[in-house]
């Protein structure tokens, strides 16, 4: 007796987190649909032109946004970002370096100091 082996899906909104693309921008299909752990392999290996330009000019989601910015998604909030933005947009606004966005720089960076010295005090301490 074999088991049905039954492949592993994932709603679109998961499938879009690990690719990191805003769901809202990606194709009707790909929304409406379920994705198989092979097609997100796929996906990745792969990339369609639709995820290509997603990942190149965005919208982005707020992880990426955050990410490009140099900030926690917590500091994008602060910042006044809720949305995702383009490249462009974040382009403009690295450009234009607002007070909140180097304030946000310097929390970041401060708190990558502080979680390496822990680190590196635990890796003595074993």
């Amino acid at each position: 007796m074999t088991a049905q082996h039954t492949p592993q899906t994932m709603k679109p909104a998961t499938a879009a987190k690990k690719l990191g693309v805003h769901l809202p921008a990606t194709p009707a299909e790909f929304q409406e649909g379920v994705v198989s752990r092979t097609e997100l392999n796929a996906l990745q290996t792969d990339p369609p032109a639709w995820l290509r330009e997603l990942r190149k000019n965005g919208p982005h989601p707020r992880p990426v946004v955050a990410s490009k910015l140099g900030v926690s998604i917590s500091g994008l909030a602060r910042g006044g970002v809720t949305d995702a933005l383009t490249t462009e947009q974040i382009d403009a606004l690295k450009e234009e370096n607002p007070e909140w966005l180097q304030k946000e720089r310097a929390t970041q960076a401060e708190a990558r100091k502080e979680a390496t010295r822990i680190k590196e005090k635990n890796a003595a301490r074993d």
